[in-house]
């Protein structure tokens, strides 16, 4: 990872306000011991029901105020962040609710296989006894709202908090961009073996995403109001006519908005 950050910096001449930004699936304590070791700025995703007793006793006993922000200093210079939200409190209920309904459906009988058991997700809120006999645990679902709302955020800079929310939220933009790459230009999956085909493929869609957040800055400027998809599915529906008038040989074109979406995306066609 070091390597990659060191000629990623160097090769854009990017200064000493660099800042690794990270999810924290991807940051496990080798890699921060690393950013850390090499002196790198960092603003990392905190799994906070992982903290010590004594830091989740002070984070579960905040007041959970809309947009509001904690902070408390930890080890090696670090600070630890926490934000409530409103918006995220009630996405954090619905998730869980629809996962819990899942889990009464999959394990109504009170029984379950092995594959079952080895799945992700919501199996947290399940107890097991006698390695066959599964039952959902009411107190555990309780333990786990009371954490609905919070998010936590580790940094070693000197940033304001709100900076660092901002900053760490920025991370949506490269995700949506990988979502894009793999779904709507279909990058993944992969066909091609020898090296050179491989990269052209990449190539190709990279571009094509070039292309994609291009329109999508266009569609932006005309104040359109609709996705880049969207955009695309009502302009596959636009038909363009072309006459040759028979007295002179000329040609007569006209393209054809005819619904609401159509017409919606006809500057685009303007340009």
């Amino acid at each position: 990872m070091i390597p990659m950050i060191d000629d990623f910096k160097q090769r854009f001449t990017l200064g000493d306000d660099f800042v690794v930004v990270a999810d924290s699936g991807l940051m496990n304590k080798d890699n921060v011991a690393l950013l850390q070791q090499a002196g790198y700025k960092y603003i990392l995703g905190a799994r906070i029901k992982n903290e010590s007793a004594g830091i989740k006793q002070w984070i579960l006993s905040l007041e959970k105020e809309d947009k509001a922000c904690y902070e408390c200093k930890g080890k090696n210079g670090e600070r630890l962040i926490v934000s409530y939200s409103d918006k995220r409190a009630k996405k954090d209920a619905y998730n869980r609710n629809c996962g819990i309904a899942r889990l009464r459906k999959t394990y109504k009988s009170g029984h379950l296989t092995k594959q079952q058991v080895n799945r992700r997700g919501y199996n947290k809120f399940l107890e097991i006894s006698k390695d066959i006999e599964v039952a959902i645990s009411d107190e555990k679902i309780a333990e786990d709202c009371k954490w609905d709302g919070l998010k936590g955020y580790i940094t070693n800079t000197n940033l304001d908090a709100d900076r660092v929310i901002d900053e760490y939220h920025g991370l949506w933009v490269v995700e949506r961009a990988f979502r894009i790459s793999k779904g709507t230009l279909e990058m993944r999956p992969m066909f091609h073996f020898t090296e050179r085909r491989i990269e052209a493929h990449i190539c190709i869609c990279f571009i094509a995403y070039k292309v994609y957040k291009e329109l999508e800055r266009i569609i932006g400027i005309n104040k359109i109001g609709m996705s880049v998809d969207h955009v695309l599915d009502a302009a596959k529906t636009i038909t363009t006519i072309r006459i040759k008038m028979p007295e002179n040989g000329s040609f007569f074109t006209k393209t054809l908005f005819l619904t609401k979406k159509q017409l919606a995306i006809k500057p685009l066609f303007e340009m």
